[in-house]
């Protein structure tokens, strides 16, 4: 005899201790990324010193990656702990407040695309709990329903020359590297705000 698959209702203080969990979990990432991250920055460094230009740039372009993924998974902690501290509004109605609407929209938007079981979890429990249009929103991000800076880091854009100039510029004076922008980037990079 075959058992019927059971779906599973919203379950508000298994959906809190996920919470809890995905923030604990964001943070361990966070630390993990820097780390690494770190270690990178002095490889390019010895690149640029070494004169192997070419090489520190395409090493950059992934530092700068990360650096973005970084902000986003701050971003998520935060919005998880948003949902905590707002969690009376989560669990009230099936109507989705708009104090916690990016929230709960950034959220439904980043969690398929990493794989965190937490994130996973408050996913389905999200969309459990207020219906599988949260996940409708639309490419162009119309209305601003999802956080920005996660929305941009999805869109997968290739950094700018400019940025990979001030990467690499403040590489080479962390670690005493004798590097000099290309003359024609000069310009640009003048305004240079510190980036680490």
């Amino acid at each position: 005899m075959k058992k019927k698959l059971v779906k599973s209702k919203f379950d508000p203080n298994k959906t809190k201790v996920s919470l809890r969990l995905a923030i604990a979990r964001l943070k361990l990432l966070q630390s993990k990324k820097n780390s690494i991250n770190n270690t990178a920055k002095k490889e390019i460094s010895i690149l640029l010193e070494n004169g192997k230009e070419t090489s520190a740039r395409i090493r950059v372009e992934q530092i700068i990656k990360e650096d973005y993924n970084i902000e986003v998974l701050e971003v998520l902690e935060l919005l998880c702990e948003l949902l905590i501290s707002r969690y009376g509004l989560l669990i009230q109605s099936n109507d989705l407040d708009n104090s916690i609407s990016e929230a709960v929209k950034s959220i439904a938007y980043a969690a398929p695309r990493y794989d965190i079981k937490e994130l996973v979890d408050i996913h389905k429990a999200l969309v459990y709990k207020f219906g599988i249009e949260i996940n409708n929103v639309q490419y162009d991000n119309y209305g601003n329903e999802i956080h920005p800076k996660i929305y941009n880091f999805f869109k997968n854009e290739t950094p700018s020359k400019t940025l990979v100039n001030k990467y690499l510029t403040e590489i080479a004076n962390i670690y005493n590297v004798k590097w000099e922008c290309p003359p024609e980037e000069e310009e640009k990079n003048r305004d240079e705000v510190n980036i680490f």
